[in-house]
């Protein structure tokens, strides 16, 4: 290892992954493999097609407990946690005195607790955000002794079912804690390609032994952070530190959606003001987009946003080629006005001035598993 990567954390999937012959990169901290020898391309249509492993052991996994540990969380959130029944999964974020995200999570009740997924790059500043406002009856515990990875793809459920007995019948953001060969495992059915799957907590001393009993299964490839981008990406899922900061809203990033219809109008979570406020009237300066480049050119992170007269409109914060779209695919935000799917733009990329349009996400169709009713 190279005297500035000596100082980067290890997952306690990283032998396996120098084993499987990863390209490992610092991401968040970590050694990370951002890919292996099928490349990028073929990992992410791999996922799409069939079912890809990611690690994301770099994640941080949190437990609350005590009494009344939804009704405190609801007063640094703006999702309903009171209202969350036992083992099912809410996607909501930390939020700030001036309504910016500080980071988005995932929220699960447990029969005794909360089960919490935040991300990497954030995970010691939520903790320390959490632990600053925590009352004194509360506890927070934080999982640093569990491995967590991701099996995604069309055939993942039918994969993991081989494992455990009725897997394949949760419900989209359902909890259950199941055993993989002999490990005490918890197994959410969500994830962050648009694809169904499920994330997987593993004790990090038998995480090793679960995902190359999962890698064993024909079905099954080791995914890296480049195809897990790309997929996202086609999915129109945020990614934390680019689409939204704590310098956006909720509002203006889009996901209104997740802020619950009770909060709407108790309020009382960080920045609460604000965002109900710009729910209400409807009026932001700035919104997420999807933006669609003509042409094959990608357009990335950082590139400027053009109206026909050259005024500078907005800005991307995450693009790239979408392999299963078949082309460039991008989002950002541009100033409320010119954000109507369908509306021309233009993208200023290395000094050419190139055609592009806001568009509807997601680029790629999502496909989650929904029980039928």
């Amino acid at each position: 290892m190279s005297a500035e990567n000596s100082d980067l954390l290890k997952t306690p999937l990283y032998s396996l992954h120098e084993e499987l012959g990863g390209k490992m990169v610092p991401f968040a901290g970590y050694l990370m493999p951002v890919q292996y020898p099928l490349g990028v391309m073929g990992e992410h249509n791999h996922t799409r097609e069939k079912a890809g492993l990611f690690d994301v052991s770099h994640m941080g996994q949190v437990v609350i407990k005590g009494d009344g540990a939804d009704k405190w969380l609801e007063t640094l959130v703006p999702g309903n946690i009171v209202d969350l029944k036992q083992n099912r999964i809410r996607y909501t974020m930390f939020t700030n005195d001036q309504g910016g995200i500080l980071d988005d999570l995932m929220i699960t009740r447990r029969e005794n607790d909360i089960f919490m997924v935040v991300n990497a790059g954030c995970k010691e500043q939520d903790i320390a955000h959490m632990r600053k406002h925590l009352p004194d009856h509360l506890e927070l515990i934080e999982l640093a002794d569990r491995a967590l990875v991701a099996l995604q793809g069309p055939l993942a459920a039918e994969v993991i079912t081989r494992f455990t007995a009725g897997a394949d019948e949760m419900n989209f953001m359902s909890y259950a804690e199941v055993q993989i060969c002999g490990a005490d495992c918890f197994i959410s059915r969500c994830g962050y390609t648009g694809e169904d799957g499920h994330e997987i907590s593993i004790p990090a001393d038998k995480a090793e032994e679960v995902v190359k009993a999962l890698l064993a299964e024909t079905e099954v490839e080791a995914i890296g952070l480049g195809a897990r981008d790309s997929l996202r990406l086609e999915a129109g899922l945020c990614l934390y530190g680019h689409d939204i900061t704590e310098k956006t809203t909720p509002i203006e990033g889009s996901l209104q959606w997740s802020i619950g219809k009770r909060r709407r109008e108790e309020g009382g979570f960080p920045g609460a003001e604000k965002i109900l406020e710009q729910l209400s009237s409807g009026h932001v300066e700035r919104k997420r987009v999807g933006i669609l480049p003509a042409g094959r050119a990608p357009a990335r992170e950082g590139t400027e946003i053009l109206d026909a007269d050259d005024n500078v409109i907005g800005v991307i914060t995450s693009g790239g080629f979408g392999p299963t779209f078949g082309g460039p695919v991008a989002m950002g935000y541009v100033n409320a006005e010119n954000s109507q799917s369908g509306t021309p733009v233009f993208l200023q990329v290395r000094k050419k001035k190139l055609e592009a349009k806001i568009a509807s996400m997601p680029f790629v169709k999502q496909n989650y598993y929904r029980k039928p009713k």
